[in-house]
């Protein structure tokens, strides 16, 4: 079970050294030792939600459309974030306080962020990935922050630091970079790949906005679990008014499906709320910026997608750009780099 909680530091008796065992045979955690598992649960994490893009790719070679393999996603995901919803009604009887039930207002706010941070993002994240490469993809997702930055402008009359206006102008010049280099290998398919994908990124950005407000009410671990239940049911929704197919596939397609749902939403999602609770957000954000390059490099072995001085300038920027954005900024407490659904 994933901490909401950055840990506090152990009371080691004064015959116990900080590194021997406890009675109980557990070695514990020294507070010289959260920075570094911290920062190493965020990495592997990053890693981890880099590979959704290359999957999905792998999965469109089989035919299967977007809603179909976003069912499959979800359906499988489904039970472990129930568990992580639902599974602190067991703790009592491990000496723990029973989690507050949920007002209606949670109810239906949960509901909403949940269908347009992880049902709507996914979706249009998906459809993006039937356009352009798996690289762009991800540098597209990543300009999430700087949205952020817009968006509490906007909305918040927030106003904007001689840094954040950098971030902005070096992030977008790195995806102009990108995008330019991709034309030359999609073709027309380019624009409507990439105008999907910032959807997804925006819807994302917006649903950030909110998730910092329930956050801190609910926890991490239990506001993303029940988050994702709700894009879950959404998405079943879909699949059955359009007639998606679920069943009948070819096994391929079920095998990533399964291998999309644990290795790339689940176990990232779980790894990085521990790492955000051990370190926060923004040292996490900056370590989330190896996704994009994980993505690059996964895709070009696994789709032998091509790599250009371009792109690889353009990936500098944008990852250099978001990094600006994240250093001594506390980003909103859901995630600090796309989330596992998107």
């Amino acid at each position: 079970m994933v901490s909401d909680h950055a840990p506090q530091a152990p009371v080691t008796p004064a015959t116990t050294s900080p590194a021997s065992p406890t009675s109980t045979g557990v070695q514990r955690r020294t507070p010289a030792q959260a920075p570094l598992v911290g920062a190493l649960l965020v990495f592997v994490s990053g890693v981890a939600f880099s590979t959704k893009a290359v999957l999905v790719k792998l999965a469109y070679r089989h035919g299967v459309d977007p809603v179909s393999l976003l069912a499959l996603r979800f359906g499988f995901s489904a039970p472990f974030f129930a568990i992580g919803a639902f599974g602190g009604r067991l703790s009592p009887r491990l000496g723990n306080p029973s989690p507050a039930p949920l007002q209606r207002r949670d109810v239906l706010s949960i509901i909403g962020l949940g269908v347009l941070g992880y049902y709507a993002a996914s979706l249009t994240d998906f459809i993006g990935l039937r356009y352009i490469s798996a690289g762009l993809e991800r540098l597209i997702l990543f300009i999430y922050p700087t949205l952020v930055v817009v968006l509490e402008g906007w909305l918040f009359k927030a106003r904007l630091v001689r840094r954040q206006v950098w971030a902005l102008v070096i992030t977008y010049a790195g995806i102009a970079l990108a995008f330019r280099g991709e034309l030359g290998n999609y073709g027309s398919d380019v624009p409507r790949g990439a105008a999907w994908v910032f959807a997804c990124a925006l819807t994302y950005g917006l649903y950030l906005l909110g998730a910092g407000r329930m956050v801190p009410k609910l926890g991490s671990q239990r506001f993303t679990s029940l988050a994702l239940l709700a894009a879950a049911a959404a998405v079943v929704v879909h699949a059955a008014v359009v007639g998606a197919p679920i069943l009948g596939l070819p096994r391929a397609v079920y095998g990533i499906g399964l291998v999309m749902a644990v290795l790339a939403t689940v176990l990232p999602a779980f790894l990085l709320a521990r790492g955000i609770a051990l370190i926060g957000s923004g040292p996490a954000a900056i370590i989330s910026t190896v996704g994009p390059v994980s993505t690059i490099l996964l895709a070009y072995f696994f789709l032998q997608e091509p790599l250009s001085a371009t792109e690889l300038a353009g990936t500098a920027l944008v990852i250099s750009g978001a990094t600006l954005v994240a250093w001594k900024r506390s980003l909103p407490a859901a995630a600090p780099a796309p989330p596992a659904a998107t």
